[in-house]
């Protein structure tokens, strides 16, 4: 089998002039692999670069996968994906795995756009203040989840009231409320972090309900995971569907 036309094509857009040393030591299985990522799958819908980079970006994050993170970061970057874009999967990031599992690749990301002469850091994005975060945080929740959300802060038991707010205050006030990518983009990203890593279910519904409420259809959704599937396998895509499916119903 040789690497199709439509997945060399790809391919040199993603790595202009480069030239995988796989094609030496495990020639099989990169014919296999890039006709498939590259060609079938990347042909298989209609979601444009842009959008496809930036779900695979996050999905790199979520499954751990630092070194094709780090060579996907440039080809994202060919693709449109800006670097504050990048900057902002990868600082969003942080509330969803942590910044132990997250260190790696904020580092990687530095080193690729200091490589690519672009000066650090980056003109600032921060939407809240130290007096606004919760305020502004709860609206961000109100407005991706609904009213529902009105008050979450400080709900819950007396023990766990703390990490309420903290939702509020730090995940959705400090990232959120970022510019650099709207709603609609952080919620993808969030999706894909959590069904990258796996063991997130109850979270993934909850967030698949979320990017279907304000416009990440469940076709969307479908077609950001079969994206994602040569990066992340088959058994957490099965499981990211059927959490479309059953945040849908």
């Amino acid at each position: 089998m040789a690497i199709t036309e439509k997945a060399k094509q790809y391919h040199e857009k993603m790595f202009p002039g480069y030239v995988s040393k796989f094609l030496e030591t495990d020639p099989e299985f990169i014919e296999r692999f890039d006709n498939f990522a590259f060609d079938e799958v990347v042909s298989s819908d209609d979601l444009d670069d842009q959008t496809r980079m930036t779900a695979i970006l996050a999905a790199l994050i979520g499954c751990q996968g630092i070194d094709e993170f780090r060579a996907m970061v440039p080809a994202a970057l060919n693709f449109g994906v800006s670097p504050v874009e990048v900057k902002e999967i990868t600082y969003q990031a942080a509330a969803y795995l942590g910044i132990g599992r997250v260190f790696p690749f904020l580092k990687a990301v530095n080193e690729v756009l200091a490589d690519r002469g672009v000066t650090l850091p980056l003109a600032p994005q921060t939407g809240t203040t130290a007096k606004n975060r919760l305020e502004k945080g709860e609206q961000a929740q109100v407005d991706i989840f609904g009213e529902k959300m009105r008050g979450f802060a400080n709900s819950g038991d007396v023990e766990t009231r703390h990490i309420n707010r903290w939702l509020t205050d730090n995940c959705f006030g400090d990232y959120y409320t970022r510019s650099g990518l709207d709603y609609r983009r952080r919620e993808m990203i969030t999706f894909c972090f959590l069904s990258a890593q796996g063991g997130c279910e109850p979270q993934l519904t909850s967030h698949a309900a979320a990017n279907i409420r304000i416009g990440n259809d469940k076709s969307f959704l479908i077609k950001v995971v079969s994206q994602c599937l040569p990066f992340i396998g088959y058994p957490r895509s099965l499981n990211a569907i059927n959490c479309i499916k059953n945040a849908g119903k």
